[in-house]
């Protein structure tokens, strides 16, 4: 299991005009799941996702994490952070779980978090999303589990 994680002050996401998820101060987590994913990564990645430490403290420092600080969680699917791009032009995605595959355990992790956080919003899996951001920082980093 792959995320994209930013720290924002704010982040959306739109499915046709609406708007499905929203959070305020907080991380934003882009989310693709690999074959082979399944429970011991949706638990280890709830964990890095609300325990990661890249909220400032009161020196500055990255010590603080959403869990400390209780921002917002906003979880979007993205298959295609699992692309392989090592050739060609065109990014294969056989990397990446099957739909059905992805979306449960992307399902998954979304309860892990909601049992555990009190702010998790969503993305809609499988749909044209429009998601909006304001990059904190920019504070963005690359985690797997």
């Amino acid at each position: 299991m792959i995320s994209l994680i930013q720290r924002v002050t704010q982040a959306s996401v739109r499915v046709d005009g609406e708007t499905v998820g929203a959070i305020g101060p907080g991380l934003l987590a882009l989310v693709a799941v690999e074959p082979g994913d399944g429970e011991a990564q949706a638990q280890r990645m709830a964990e890095r996702l609300l325990g990661y430490r890249v909220f400032p403290d009161a020196a500055g420092k990255m010590n603080r994490a959403l869990a400390d600080t209780g921002g917002g969680l906003l979880l979007v699917s993205q298959f295609t952070l699992a692309a392989d791009t090592t050739r060609g032009m065109r990014p294969s995605f056989t990397s990446a779980a099957a739909p059905a595959e992805g979306e449960r355990w992307f399902n998954r992790l979304v309860e892990i978090c909601r049992a555990r956080h009190p702010r998790v919003e969503i993305g809609r899996f499988g749909a044209h999303m429009e998601v909006a951001l304001v990059n904190d920082g920019p504070v963005t980093f690359w985690l797997r589990a």
